[in-house]
């Protein structure tokens, strides 16, 4: 795509080519008795970073959009305040560093390429701002003590019946904090009982760093394999959502199940066949992202 051409799509993308508007982009800080792990589905995988890019009535919301482009939430915030004079600007710089082949052209590769690197830088983002708030004496390294006192520690709001919304001493919390101590002790590479922030990047997105998925599949298997065979059979991976839904929603699992996570076919998930199910992949993420962005201007089909 032409970048003259892709500069008015990012433009619109970012509503710029009319009076800055105002829109909403959700910072992902951690409520206390959330431990460090991102947003979960109802199955227990991991939200994927477009999950909140249509709603449920298939209402498109462009701030997702915003942040895939330019890998901050508070630049998209930033650009929102900003006159279209000045976006334009700033806009035409990071178009040209999307073109790295310095064609003059943004092809679908290099769109796809920049909007992983935003990926990344969204997750760095997302976990700076957590640490800073944790690490309230400022020496840059966030102990678990730090983390527990931040996370588990504080005090909570009331809910509607008068009890706090999150108890340590029940079992459920207990096991919430178990599972968030062992993702921090293996996000800390160097043993030393702390994290940095290089480190707290891992602890807070486990999901997008191979070197986590270890121990994203061993909770995994803990929260799911109920007979602890070492895999997952169809009744587990439905579990208690079953009870909830019709037979209809159990016949669409059932085929998902079979046809897009137990690839050997012998009815069970196991090691990657499980992290397949559990972690999203950005990588068809930003495909997806790709293909929409595309859409909406590339008339010619230039890419």
């Amino acid at each position: 795509m032409n970048l003259q051409v892709f500069l008015l799509l990012a433009g619109t993308v970012l509503g710029l080519s009319v009076a800055a508007t105002t829109h909403k982009h959700s910072h992902s800080h951690t409520a206390a008795g959330g431990g460090g792990a991102k947003e979960r589905l109802e199955d227990g995988s991991y939200a994927p970073r477009d999950s909140h890019h249509m709603d449920g009535e298939g209402e498109h919301h462009s701030e997702f959009d915003h942040e895939a482009i330019l890998g901050s939430v508070k630049e998209a915030e930033e650009f929102d305040n900003l006159s279209p004079e000045e976006s334009k600007k700033r806009l035409a710089v990071l178009v040209t560093r999307m073109d790295l082949n310095h064609d003059e052209f943004v092809d679908r590769h290099e769109l796809k390429a920049w909007i992983l690197r935003s990926f990344k830088s969204l997750a760095e983002e997302e976990s700076t701002d957590r640490f800073e708030d944790i690490d309230t004496n400022g020496d840059d390294i966030i102990t678990w003590e730090e983390y527990y006192a931040d996370t588990y520690g504080m005090e909570s709001d009331d809910d509607e019946d008068g009890e706090r919304q999150f108890d340590p001493t029940k079992e459920e919390e207990k096991k919430l904090i178990a599972d968030d101590k062992e993702m921090f002790e293996a996000a800390d590479e160097n043993k030393d009982g702390k994290l940095d922030p290089a480190e707290f990047v891992l602890f807070m997105s486990p999901e997008e760093f191979p070197q986590m998925f270890s121990v994203v599949l061993k909770q995994t298997l803990r929260n799911k394999d109920a007979n602890g065979d070492g895999k997952i059979d169809f009744q587990e991976y439905a579990a208690e959502q079953s009870r909830n839904h019709d037979k209809e929603w159990l016949i669409t699992e059932k085929d998902r199940f079979d046809n897009d996570y137990d690839k050997d076919g012998d009815g069970y998930l196991n090691g990657n066949e499980i992290l397949s199910w559990i972690l999203p992949s950005n990588d068809e993420v930003a495909e997806d992202e790709v293909g929409h962005l595309f859409a909406s201007t590339d008339d010619n089909h230039d890419d």
